[in-house]
């Protein structure tokens, strides 16, 4: 096979590449998009393997059919609630593939020292982030900002160190100097996320997603191959944009996120003096009478209603609502709800729920004022009116969905437990507010039950 048919079909699946990023900018062209990047991966893949540069075949094929059956299992087993830490570890492989190649191109006696140095770094820190991302969003260790003395300082040395040390490997080729760049640079990756605490998570797994792959341009220089520095800048490139497009959601600074100093502040929410707060209780029944009587009512999902897998009742919560009572229903969705960018998107869409029933925070907050319930169920942190009261808690300055303007509203939760930020959130124990225990899907479940017997 001629190199021009070779970079003829490598550009077609750059193309569609580009129109998959397109599609998946939408839930409705979704699906499209992904249909669209298959199509692109498998004509990159086809045509590399019969490409001049490709001699053994045996160690490729068998690659492919190991990854194959890995990602098969994965995309068969793995529940929605882990997709976030699944999406972690593969940004990690990514950055960890790029660090391999960098490695074979240099003990080969290649001469792309540049580029290589450049791709080992930047996998090396997406990799071992990304180890510390999945850890935390695995529950292997906890969530929290974890923090030292001196801790920046450390994080500037290093970074000042792993810039050093690509400049003297350039310059002198000792390959010694390569694999001391590898360690510090895997160093400087769990340091720099580390300190971020587990209520940013779907911001570090979008930058992440930008390491890996930068990482891939460098190393599309290094092997001089046009489609993975496209591909590479593609994904780089909708990584930054997607993760400045989330810091300016929760109103937070890329640089201090791209740093490491990211959600590492330390908080201990008031009290209130030693005040004893009561939260009110209530029951699914409870929740039926005031909806069925509403006159708009605003469903708010969360976290937990991934982890009970609530999406399908609430779909059919909100049908009965509007078939039955002829209420006014909408589905609220935070930018950073959930584990990952878009985690709640993906799961009404799943379940079915009309695109046009969704709408985004700066949509649907004027709209709280005027609702009649406000059905928050396994959410926290998005809610949490501290984020606009208390200057000392982690989540201050990110916008929430504005649900305590509701005239009530229900929260959906097994106890009283705080978000993923570790913030106590003051309207559980509001004046208009109802707290509702147990399962998210099963309380859910006896409402309509409640709703269809009447």
């Amino acid at each position: 096979m001629n190199t021009a048919y070779v970079s003829a079909t490598y550009l077609l699946s750059c193309v569609l590449f580009i129109l998959s990023i397109r599609g998946l900018a939408s839930p409705e062209t979704a699906r499209r998009g992904n249909i669209l990047g298959m199509l692109g991966m498998a004509s990159a893949i086809l045509v590399t393997i019969y490409s001049p540069v490709v001699g053994e075949y045996a160690w490729l094929f068998g690659a492919i059919a190991v990854g194959g059956i890995i990602g098969t299992w994965f995309a068969l087993k793995v529940k929605m609630t882990a997709l976030p830490q699944m999406i972690a570890a593969f940004n990690g492989l990514g950055g960890l593939s790029s660090v391999f190649i960098a490695a074979a191109e240099i003990i080969s006696g290649s001469q792309t020292r540049l580029e290589s140095s450049l791709g080992l770094l930047i996998g090396a820190v997406a990799f071992s982030g990304s180890v510390v991302a999945f850890a935390k969003l695995q529950g292997l260790m906890s969530p929290k900002a974890i923090i030292f003395p001196g801790q920046q300082l450390l994080n500037l040395i290093l970074g000042l160190s792993v810039a050093a040390l690509c400049v003297f490997f350039i310059l002198s080729g000792r390959n010694d100097l390569f694999y001391i760049l590898a360690g510090i640079s895997v160093l400087l990756g769990f340091l720099l996320v580390l300190p971020i605490g587990g209520a940013d998570m779907p911001v570090v797994i979008s930058v992440l997603n930008a390491y890996s792959g930068w990482a891939a341009v460098g190393i599309g220089f290094s092997l001089n191959n046009v489609l993975l520095i496209i591909v590479g800048a593609i994904v780089g490139a909708s990584g930054t944009i997607l993760s400045y497009i989330m810091t300016k959601a929760m109103n937070r600074s890329l640089t201090s996120v791209m740093l490491g100093g990211f959600g590492a502040e330390t908080h201990q929410s008031a009290k209130g003096g030693g005040e004893e707060k009561t939260a009110k209780a209530g029951n699914p029944q409870d929740a039926a009478f005031i909806m069925e009587n509403a006159s708009k009512v605003i469903i708010v999902p969360g976290y937990g209603t991934a982890v009970a897998q609530a999406q399908h009742v609430l779909k059919e919560l909100a049908g009965d609502l509007r078939s039955l009572y002829d209420v006014d229903v909408k589905f609220a969705i935070h930018p950073v709800a959930g584990r990952m960018p878009g985690h709640m998107n993906v799961l009404l869409a799943e379940a079915g729920v009309p695109y046009e029933d969704i709408y985004a925070l700066e949509e649907i907050n004027r709209e709280f004022a005027s609702a009649d319930v406000a059905y928050v169920i396994g959410a926290n942190d998005i809610t949490n009116p501290l984020a606009r009261t208390d200057p000392n808690a982690p989540i201050y300055g990110m916008p929430i969905l504005e649900v305590e303007k509701a005239k009530t509203v229900f929260f959906v939760k097994r106890s009283l437990a705080s978000g993923y930020a570790g913030v106590e959130n003051p309207l559980f124990f509001a004046d208009n507010t109802i707290m509702l225990y147990g399962d998210a899907k099963k309380v859910t479940e006896e409402i309509v039950g409640t709703l269809e017997r009447k």
